[in-house]
């Protein structure tokens, strides 16, 4: 099974929930009036797309209604998939870093997969013959390092570490030393993530940044932050508060198999005006791709012609 077919399948909650309710509203209305909008909107909040991003969604659908002469509510499915891609773009610079010298600092509360998935991260940069390094700069939880050790095994990559409790930031400046020594293509750091201590991580994260701006000026920098899938608009909350400490260029959703909360993709990219970049679907290194808003969107909304497309 391809990407497309395990998003399709890991996405069978969240589309049950949404679609179950669309359509009866397709089917179920002879014209299209507020209450045909009211119903639409209400099943995407339920669907975690939020009330903010709902109602955007919803104003974007009614012009478009507008201005093609829409009569007919069967009509309107494919325009409002077309109006959620849309909300989705993702830029034409979103992977620059992949073709610079960089650092990404990658952010996110323990639990969420943020160790694992810059394993995968690593191990796909490595298999396409890039030079990667890993910084273990989350000091604070005894397990973090070990299990970024591993993971750098597995990759076949260098890791770059001291011991428990260390400053976050010292070990940033001898990964960056590393990485320039080495030339290096990518250094990923790996840090702490601590919410509800905000202040002592706001102040760890901002001493990261001025080592990496002083040391490693020329790098081109990226900062992503890991959320968990399942968590649904605790996702959100957690992705603000990250944005309020940090300048995020992207966003990573893991555990999207098998969730009924699908929308908060959407939710997260519309809110915050920062892109989904990766998403994470199983435990495989492959299992983390990059973001495609056309095929999710398809996934979440069942347009399953554009399977074979995909993959």
């Amino acid at each position: 099974m391809g990407f497309f077919g395990k998003l399709f399948k890991g996405l069978t909650k969240a589309r049950d929930n949404i679609m179950s309710g669309l359509d009866q509203i397709f089917s179920g209305f002879s014209q299209i009036d507020d209450d045909f909008y009211e119903e639409i909107e209400e099943i995407l909040v339920m669907a975690d797309l939020g009330i903010n991003t709902a109602s955007e969604i919803i104003e974007n659908l009614k012009k478009k209604v507008k201005e093609l002469h829409i009569k007919e509510p069967a009509e309107c499915k494919q325009l409002l998939v077309d109006t959620i891609k849309e909300q989705m773009d993702l830029g034409e610079n979103a992977y620059e870093y992949e073709h610079r010298k960089s650092v990404l600092l990658v952010v996110g509360v323990n639990g969420v997969g943020k160790t694992t998935t810059i394993g995968k991260l690593a191990a796909q940069y490595h298999q396409q013959g890039k030079k990667v390094i890993l910084a273990a700069a989350d000091t604070f939880r005894a397990a973090a390092v070990a299990q970024l050790a591993e993971w750098a095994k597995r990759a076949d990559v260098d890791m770059i570490s001291q011991g428990e409790g260390a400053d976050p930031a010292s070990v940033v400046y001898d990964a960056v030393q590393s990485a320039k020594a080495k030339h290096a293509d990518i250094l990923i750091c790996d840090t702490a993530g601590r919410l509800h201590n905000k202040k002592n991580l706001m102040e760890e994260l901002k001493k990261i940044n001025r080592v990496i701006d002083r040391e490693y000026p020329d790098a081109y920098r990226e900062t992503l932050v890991v959320l968990d899938g399942t968590t649904g608009q605790n996702a959100l909350v957690q992705a603000r508060q990250f944005k309020e400490t940090v300048d995020i260029s992207g966003i990573i959703l893991t555990k999207m198999d098998g969730t009924a909360k699908g929308g908060i993709a959407v939710a997260i990219q519309s809110e915050l005006g920062v892109p989904v970049k990766y998403i994470g679907i199983g435990e495989k290194i492959e299992d983390l791709q990059k973001f495609n808003p056309d095929s999710f969107v398809n996934a979440l909304f069942d347009v399953k012609h554009e399977e074979e497309n995909v993959d």
